[in-house]
């Protein structure tokens, strides 16, 4: 049985072999060649109870240093998809995974917002050359 995911490798189009994603560096390994190396990306990963990847959708596209993310963007898609629970990434072209005071506010209002609609934000990545920045394991979620 297929079930469409977007923009996935044909590889995991098949139900039973769907990415659980287990941690920060799986959710790096599968996103880090989706990401633009001169703009920032948002992405969202849909997921599902058992946190296999429904979909995978591009909220927004910015410029070398910012991105405009809202909440409604956001769980618009999520709610599209079907998802009991997400994770979400951004890039930093600029090569450093530090979190900026923006990227820990957009945090913080998803997490807010998914308990009104009860769908989990399980973690923010932020996704760098080599390496990447999860604000679950740094206790902002």
């Amino acid at each position: 049985m297929k079930i469409p995911i977007l923009q996935l490798k044909e590889e995991y189009k098949e139900y039973e072999t769907r990415p659980i994603i287990s941690s920060p560096e799986k959710v790096y390994e599968i996103l880090k060649s989706m990401m633009p190396p001169d703009k920032e990306a948002f992405l969202l990963l849909s997921l599902n109870t058992k946190n296999g990847i429904i979909a995978i959708r591009t909220i927004s596209i910015g410029s070398l240093n910012t991105n405009i993310v809202h909440p409604r963007e956001v769980f618009r898609a999520a709610i599209s998809d079907g998802a009991a629970q997400i994770i979400v990434a951004h890039n930093h072209p600029s090569g450093d995974s530090t979190p900026s005071r923006e990227d820990i506010e957009i945090t913080k209002k998803l997490v807010e917002s998914g308990k009104i609609l009860d769908i989990k934000l399980l973690d923010h990545v932020i996704i760098c050359d080599g390496r990447h920045f999860s604000m679950q394991e740094a206790g902002n979620i």
